[in-house]
């Protein structure tokens, strides 16, 4: 069954596509400021750190400037997903934000153990039992091979440190 798409209801394209252009041209606005915050000039050995980062970012904002002119220019005013559809992506997108966000304060394992069950028990509907064996294997194997084998430090929070790893 089709639905057409002047009932659906959903975000129309051309809001998207600017939206999109705006988020991405603050990201350059960003990375001109830093740049600038390092040094953009010439120095004595060289261009100083800030120097490539700032014409990029000025790339950024000006590429971002003509796809918003694009987008807005264009006429697409087709609808670009239902809301349910964008549910479904904010379903998976929300909970890495927070797996990302949280990583600082609770460490690699411990935000993997949680992101794992959650995706596997409440996304994917697996049993209990296989929900608990890999959110706690995965870390524990990702903790044996890069920590112990390849000796190599992965992000750690107050668990690891109350467990002494």
């Amino acid at each position: 069954m089709t639905t057409n798409s002047s009932s659906a209801a959903g975000p129309k394209h051309r809001v998207v596509e600017a939206g999109i252009a705006v988020l991405i041209a603050l990201f350059g606005v960003i990375v001109i400021i830093g740049s600038v915050k390092a040094g953009i000039n010439w120095g004595a050995e060289g261009p100083r750190a800030g120097f490539f980062p700032f014409y990029i970012g000025i790339f950024i904002v000006v590429s971002s400037a003509i796809n918003f002119w694009h987008g807005l220019r264009d006429g697409d005013d087709g609808l670009f997903a239902e809301w349910g559809q964008l549910r479904q992506v904010m379903s998976v997108v929300i909970p890495t934000a927070i797996y990302v966000g949280s990583m600082p304060f609770t460490g690699l394992y411990l935000a993997s153990l949680i992101f794992i069950g959650y995706f596997m028990r409440w996304l994917g509907k697996y049993r209990w039992v296989t929900v608990l064996g890999v959110a706690f294997g995965m870390p524990i194997i990702t903790y044996f091979i890069f920590e112990r084998y390849f000796m190599v430090p992965l992000p750690k929070g107050p668990i690891e440190d109350w467990l002494g790893i």
